[in-house]
């Protein structure tokens, strides 16, 4: 005699993982901003789409104490549940980091060492980090692990190819910071390599330089409103093929 009772535990189970997935992304959506920030000149706006109910991606931008203004892009190894528990843990961890007024270099140093201490193995944290200066109009980036970042200016868009290890993998690493003096008018892209990495069906990457090519022609374009054309560009540029990675992005606009 056959019984239902398997198939009913079996819809329970299911049931809970799809509740419990919910509650994750509800909980996911509080690690990033809920608006854009416009603060005089100043203006920051933020895309994201994970490529699971949860992801890996995450991002904030804040004001400090000392009138400057902070931004950060983080992409955790892995994909899915796992990669945004990772993900949690590095928030909680940067967070107790950025409000300190430290140079993006120490930042990431310090995020690093604390990553360090809790030894996850296989574990780690490509991250973008900037802080601007409202007096000096310079904007201060380090990066470990990603691609660009990317100044939008007159001369068009141009990739500032920071280089360095993500922090959770060797300890007394060390990080270069470089500073850019932006004029009205200019802005810098921050992005993950999901929208970079993103393929078509012919096994082609989206690339760098068409990401450049898009920017430097919709540069004018308010700052969400650029965000929205290049995810929907990668959208266009992948069409039938499956999103393999998370994709956040972070506009930082100085109108002057």
């Amino acid at each position: 005699m056959t019984t239902i009772a398997p198939l009913l535990e079996l819809h329970a189970i299911e049931k809970l993982r799809e509740e419990e997935l919910e509650e994750a992304r509800s909980i996911q959506a509080v690690m990033l901003p809920a608006e854009s920030l416009r603060t005089g000149p100043v203006t920051i706006s933020h895309g994201f789409q994970p490529v699971s109910a949860v992801g890996g991606d995450f991002l904030d931008y804040f004001q400090l104490m000392d009138g400057t203004i902070g931004l950060y892009l983080c992409d955790v190894s892995g994909k899915g549940l796992p990669a945004a528990l990772y993900a949690a843990l590095a928030v909680g961890t940067l967070r107790g980091v950025h409000k300190t007024g430290t140079s993006p270099s120490d930042a990431l140093a310090t995020f690093n060492r604390r990553l360090m201490i809790r030894g996850m193995p296989r574990r780690h944290a490509a991250i973008q980090y900037a802080v601007f200066d409202p007096r000096s109009h310079d904007l201060r980036i380090s990066s470990a692990g990603m691609p660009g970042p990317f100044h939008l200016c007159a001369k068009g868009c141009l990739s500032l190819e920071l280089s360095g290890i993500p922090p959770g993998l060797f300890p007394a690493t060390s990080y270069e910071t470089v500073a850019v003096r932006l004029l009205p008018g200019d802005s810098v892209l921050f992005c993950t390599d999901g929208i970079t990495d993103a393929f078509d069906n012919n096994e082609e990457q989206f690339g760098i330089e068409r990401l450049q090519e898009l920017c430097k022609e919709l540069r004018g374009l308010p700052p969400a409103e650029l965000l929205v054309q290049i995810f929907s560009a990668v959208k266009f540029f992948s069409r039938g093929r499956e999103q393999h990675d998370d994709m956040a992005a972070a506009l930082f606009h100085y109108s002057g």
